[in-house]
């Protein structure tokens, strides 16, 4: 293998990146191969957008990033409102007024061995750049996604509360789904209940009702699965959150997954199997169109 052959997905040479305190050249962003996120998945990270220069529910992620980060008795070296300066003074070094965000905090440069205790202090580092993660044409016409045969971590294991840098669960599935030639794979717990996908939570409307697996479900309790939560609630939707089984994906009227990066988007297929009528339904196109109006309101 040629290791110095041009890679075509590397990140754009002007992209600049915030590390430690100084925002560099991305060439300059460098992480030690001894730091404890590269070595063993040690560290927590969040995915942001930004509509016109403001971050969507900034404050939200940010909470979200300390829970993750106690909860890994990981000290985050930098106060709530210096990472939200980072944030910002990111996205306007890279002159990105709409864009996606990465937020890293890792364990920190360390000796080899699982020891949290033998590390230095914490790295932290943003990323904002440009994402596409689906077509735009599937925001109309829907997303196909399967089933995927990797159990989602048993939350007594990994708790998926915690958004951690080690996402290999959810790669497995991905790869199922790459395989299958579908973008989305839906990730069942060790219950056999629905969870969420890959890097999505889940909705399905039967009957009129909006459903989703509880947080007790083994899920990420993700900041935009909780706007449309309340964007429901605001159309007073008839809303549960409950257990769910392949079967209700199977029999539902319509589906539809929320995310940072996917927003909201429908899924028409699930298993080869058309879901309801096969195109978006009135309560998804709703709620897509309900989201885009709190994103342009500043959210």
């Amino acid at each position: 293998m040629n290791f110095d052959q041009p890679n075509p997905f590397a990140p754009k040479p002007d992209l600049k990146v915030f590390l430690n305190g100084k925002i560099v050249p991305v060439a300059e962003a460098r992480i030690s191969v001894f730091d404890h996120c590269i070595l063993y998945g040690d560290g927590v990270f969040e995915g942001l957008r930004s509509y016109g220069g403001k971050v969507f529910r900034l404050d939200e992620h940010l909470k979200r990033l300390e829970d993750s980060a106690r909860a890994i008795q990981l000290e985050i070296p930098m106060t709530r409102k210096e990472l939200s300066d980072a944030v910002y003074d990111t996205l306007r070094a890279n002159n990105i007024g709409d864009g996606y965000v990465r937020l890293m905090v890792t364990r920190g440069v360390g000796t080899l061995g699982l020891s949290p205790r033998r590390t230095a202090c914490p790295s932290v580092y943003i990323i904002t750049d440009q994402i596409d993660l689906y077509p735009k044409e599937l925001y109309e016409k829907g997303l196909a996604v399967i089933s995927s045969s990797i159990v989602r971590n048993h939350p007594n294991a990994v708790s998926p509360r915690i958004k951690s840098c080690n996402y290999l669960n959810n790669i497995l599935a991905k790869i199922e789904a790459m395989d299958a030639d579908v973008l989305e794979a839906v990730m069942y717990n060790h219950l056999g209940n629905v969870a969420e996908c890959t890097g999505d939570n889940i909705f399905l409307v039967r009957d009129g009702m909006v459903q989703t697996p509880p947080i007790t479900a083994g899920i990420l309790e993700g900041i935009t699965r909780d706007a449309v939560i309340e964007l429901i609630k605001k159309r007073s939707l008839p809303f549960r959150q409950m257990e769910l089984s392949r079967h209700d994906l199977y029999v539902a009227d319509e589906c539809f997954l929320t995310g940072t990066a996917a927003e909201v988007i429908p899924v028409t297929k699930i298993d080869g199997r058309p879901i309801g009528t096969g195109e978006p339904g009135p309560v998804t196109r709703q709620l897509i169109e309900d989201f885009r109006e709190l994103l342009a309101s500043g959210g």
